[in-house]
């Protein structure tokens, strides 16, 4: 069990491990820019996958593929993977979609909801066994604060990678950007 952060503007890690890429203004599978946040779980790190944020479940979408490494480039194209589709709760733009990516050591993928289930912020809703990947696409906003950056390392349902700013926020907001794990999780260890 962990403990959620309170805020219907937030996006949750869906996966404890380690951010390996950010990127923004991509073309989605609609044809709108998206934010896409990946995070590359070790074997070490716990494989269970929570929802970044409420919502309800619109699509889930299993593709088999191959296993190969999922740190390398093709593994998007070529392994295994399960794609949820969110239709947040307010303020959040929609869709969200998750995506479990197998690795060279995943040979399964579980996913416990189906279209039409409704997820709390930080819900578990799957796992995925050993070495993999999971990453998130968020419609593109001028609002989205990221809280983390590449190379910090994420727990699911915990770390907060960004927040939706209002748009009064976004006019008036002088605060600096967090950048780092502990501004983004409280709890977690200075180490």
């Amino acid at each position: 069990p962990r403990r959620v952060p309170e805020g219907d503007n937030l996006i949750l890690a869906p996966a404890d491990g380690k951010i390996v890429d950010i990127a923004r203004a991509l073309d989605g599978p609609d044809g709108k820019p998206t934010l896409r946040i990946r995070i590359f779980l070790s074997v070490f790190n716990v494989h269970l996958n929570r929802s970044p944020c409420r919502g309800r479940v619109t699509n889930v979408e299993y593709r088999p593929g191959k296993f190969l490494n999922a740190l390398r480039p093709e593994a998007d194209e070529l392994n295994e993977c399960n794609t949820i589709t969110l239709d947040p709760a307010d303020p959040i733009p929609g869709p969200v979609r998750v995506r479990q990516i197998s690795g060279v050591l995943a040979k399964r993928i579980v996913c416990a909801v189906a279209g039409g289930a409704n997820l709390a912020a930080g819900q578990r809703y799957g796992m995925i066994k050993l070495g993999s990947r999971t990453e998130i696409t968020l419609p593109e906003d001028p609002g989205w604060e990221l809280l983390v950056g590449k190379g910090d390392k994420t727990r699911a349902g915990r770390t907060i990678l960004a927040r939706l700013k209002h748009p009064t926020a976004v006019a008036t907001s002088a605060a600096p950007q967090a950048s780092t794990q502990a501004t983004a999780d409280p709890d977690s260890d200075p180490a």
